[in-house]
């Protein structure tokens, strides 16, 4: 009698082939600047009355914003009229002068002026947001000068 066998030959498929990995590093790099941006608001005095016994004030803002952990100095020029000082500034209404002053204290005692180290806003180190600062100024009273529109402009700059 003949005997039945069956055989099963299995072939399977070829699998995919194990997959190998091959690495390396990339540097990735980047120099942060030192930088200032700085922006300020006009300063209006509005009317002025030279018969009057008391000064004329006002205030404007400037804010500055830098690379974080930047120091720097906020000073003010003498303004554009010739003959002006940091203490005594002067707007101009043709060739008349109205003399003026500018602080950095609400007691309008501190002069501004550019003099790193010496008449300016002390160093400060910045943050990303804006850093705000008033400058206050002052018409001194009883100026003789005669009526119409008085102008000046001072020059603002970030040392860092």
């Amino acid at each position: 009698m003949y005997r039945s066998c069956i055989i099963f030959v299995m072939f399977l498929a070829p699998s995919s082939a194990w997959a190998t990995d091959a690495t390396t590093t990339m540097g990735v790099s980047a120099t942060v600047l030192n930088a200032c941006l700085v922006t300020a608001t006009n300063m209006a005095f509005g009317t002025y009355n030279p018969t009057s016994s008391t000064p004329t004030d006002a205030t404007s803002a400037i804010n500055v914003t830098c690379t974080p952990g930047t120091l720097f100095n906020v000073g003010l020029n003498a303004g554009s009229t010739a003959g002006a000082t940091v203490s005594t500034r002067q707007m101009l209404n043709g060739a008349t002068p109205l003399d003026y002053s500018l602080y950095s204290n609400a007691g309008r005692s501190t002069n501004w002026g550019n003099t790193p180290g010496s008449d300016t806003v002390s160093q400060t180190a910045s943050t990303i947001l804006p850093i705000s600062f008033t400058v206050y100024g002052r018409i001194p009273q009883q100026q003789s000068v005669g009526a119409g529109n008085y102008t000046d402009t001072v020059t603002i700059t970030v040392s860092y």
